[in-house]
């Protein structure tokens, strides 16, 4: 059976974001920069390069900065139109291609990433559909969701996008034990093990694609680790009736969800960056 186009994706993005007080007291951690750049438009951009047309934004209180970032500025436009700052009127404009749609739905209460991507279930309907993480930025020529979009194209199956991490880190992660095949199977997923109970180092890091099935199993999930009805329960209820499949990402991940990952991925992405990369690196050498 062919499988069909994924055309959704859904970001949730309703968290308090507490670990980069006071920085997201009032603003979203979403809308924390790396150089030049919001974490959410780096996770709007792999979607939009994968061939996502319909971005699902799962949001909460002190959100709404992340509906303007997406909006039209009109304001701002006249006024760089006004003084003749073509390159920038340029940026400003094409924060998104015209074609894509932005829907964006209230998480009420903080029930969990399960219940957020739950929310999600009246647009995305009965289809398959991504969910990606901003907070995990992946830098990847290719684009970690379109290496995944590869799997399910061929599976017609959910795939999770897998790293490995370090053994004393996996407490901190949904773990999964996988099959020894081209395209391997997820044999079992365990949410934030501990080390010596871990199934392996294989992490899920923030970047999912899922069938409509899943709708009905979180619907039906007890709330979980943290008092919260977790996505990871869910995803090993789907095991008893699908395949799943694991993708072991290619490209440099960032958890910007810690500050330490955060200034990592400043010190990446800076060197990379076209504008600043040089002097920055003579920089960081001169420190």
């Amino acid at each position: 059976m062919t499988a069909s186009r994924i055309t959704k994706a859904v970001f949730p993005v309703a968290g308090l974001g507490t670990r980069f007080l006071p920085a997201t007291k009032a603003s979203p951690k979403e809308m924390l920069s790396i150089v030049d750049k919001p974490l959410i438009q780096y996770a709007v951009e792999e979607a939009v390069k994968s061939g996502i047309t319909d971005l699902i934004f799962i949001t909460g209180r002190n959100k709404r900065s992340i509906e303007d970032h997406f909006d039209k500025a009109y304001e701002l436009e006249s006024e760089l139109e006004l003084k003749n700052k073509t390159e920038m009127l340029k940026i400003a404009r094409n924060i998104l291609p015209e074609d894509i749609n932005c829907i964006y739905i209230r998480q009420s209460v903080a029930l969990g990433l399960g219940h957020a991507v739950l929310c999600a279930k009246s647009v995305v309907g009965n289809e398959p559909f991504a969910v990606i993480l901003a907070d995990e930025l992946i830098d990847s020529p290719s684009g970690a969701l379109k290496q995944m979009i590869e799997v399910y194209e061929r599976t017609n199956s959910s795939v999770l996008g897998l790293n490995e991490v370090q053994l004393s880190e996996v407490s901190s992660y949904g773990i999964v034990e996988i099959s020894d095949d081209k395209y391997p199977k997820v044999k079992k997923i365990v949410e934030k093990p501990k080390p010596e109970l871990a199934p392996s180092n294989l992490a899920v890091i923030g970047r999912y694609i899922l069938t409509p099935k899943i709708f009905t199993l979180l619907a039906n999930t007890q709330k979980g680790v943290g008092g919260e009805i977790q996505l990871t329960d869910a995803i090993s209820n789907l095991l008893q009736y699908e395949d799943i499949y694991g993708q072991i990402i290619t490209g440099t991940r960032y958890d910007c969800g810690s500050k330490l990952g955060f200034l990592k991925a400043t010190v990446g992405l800076g060197l990379k960056h076209p504008e600043t990369g040089v002097e920055f690196k003579k920089f960081l050498q001169n420190l």
